[in-house]
């Protein structure tokens, strides 16, 4: 600082501190209004729909004609259907994907545009994924509205963000292990499979359960490829029509009937029951990698 700038310069450092402390308590009112909110509405669910929840609810299929004997069995195994095909096709070709990123390809300028496309295909809408879903797999290769058209629909819906995901993970890994094994004769494949993927594994697959976590609650791209809201049976095959947890909860709140918002809270608290144990696996599994990470 020279002398002619030092006159220029006043620390004012309390207050400075005083702004610091306002924004921080300013962060601290917006967290907490966001989980006051989801906490009532989550009581308010509970409320509604706790009387419901019974060993009849879960095996019992949908009913328009006798409601107080409806159950959730049909969207409940379709959800199973539909998110095995989405884990099925995505995990692999995303991890692949990223691997072939991160570790093999050059960096030219096609590298770099298939990663900004990758970047950017994360961010777009489902509503989207549902039009390609509708115009490539159940038109183009007339695998018609089954469970099958859905969850590659879900696959191509999480597939950049597992790839994302995946990449991050393995950039992680330091590049020391890499120059260890190559040191002592290991080819690029051996060093990989051996070294690189074991250390990157939890990330990926923390990556891939919060994917999978979010395929499940989506409903807009299933419903642009035709699944239908209601369905009396249980799929058998990949070519059945099929209904998941989201859409037999709309298709419940779309009713006048008061008892039906009971059955779709009900609902909705099986489908957080499948939701929560995956995202509290996802966070044990960050929380291994930490720890393995300060040892």
């Amino acid at each position: 600082m020279t002398a002619a700038t030092a006159g220029f310069y006043r620390p004012r450092l309390a207050a400075r501190r005083l702004k610091g402390r306002i924004f921080s308590s300013l962060c601290l009112l917006m967290t907490l209004s966001g989980l006051l909110v989801l906490a009532v509405l989550i009581m308010r669910i509970v409320d509604q729909g706790s009387a419901w929840l019974s060993t009849e609810f879960l095996t019992s299929y949908p009913s328009t004609i006798f409601p107080e004997k409806s159950g959730v069995l049909s969207a409940l195994v379709g959800t199973l259907w539909v998110i095995t095909i989405t884990a099925v096709f995505s995990i692999p070709v995303g991890i692949a994907a990223a691997i072939y990123l991160q570790e093999y390809a050059r960096k030219t300028r096609l590298t770099r545009l298939i990663e900004i496309n990758i970047a950017n295909l994360a961010g777009v809408p489902s509503v989207v994924y549902g039009m390609l879903g509708l115009a490539l797999f159940v038109r183009l290769l007339q695998f018609d509205r089954s469970v099958l058209s859905g969850g590659l629909t879900l696959g191509l819906l999480v597939l950049p963000i597992i790839i994302i995901a995946s990449r991050e993970a393995l950039l992680a890994v330091p590049d020391s292990i890499r120059q260890a094994a190559y040191g002592l004769g290991a080819t690029r494949w051996q060093t990989v499979r051996s070294h690189v993927l074991p250390a990157a594994l939890p990330g990926i697959m923390t990556g891939v359960i919060l994917a999978l976590s979010r395929a499940i609650g989506e409903a807009a791209p299933l419903l642009l490829i035709g699944a239908t809201a209601f369905v009396a049976f249980v799929p058998e095959n990949l070519n059945d029509p099929f209904t998941v947890l989201p859409l037999q909860i709309y298709n419940w709140t779309d009713q006048p009937s008061e008892i039906f918002r009971e059955l779709a809270a009900a609902a909705i608290l099986v489908l957080l029951g499948i939701l929560l144990p995956m995202n509290a696996l996802a966070v044990a599994i960050r929380a291994w990698q930490q720890r393995g990470k300060v040892r």
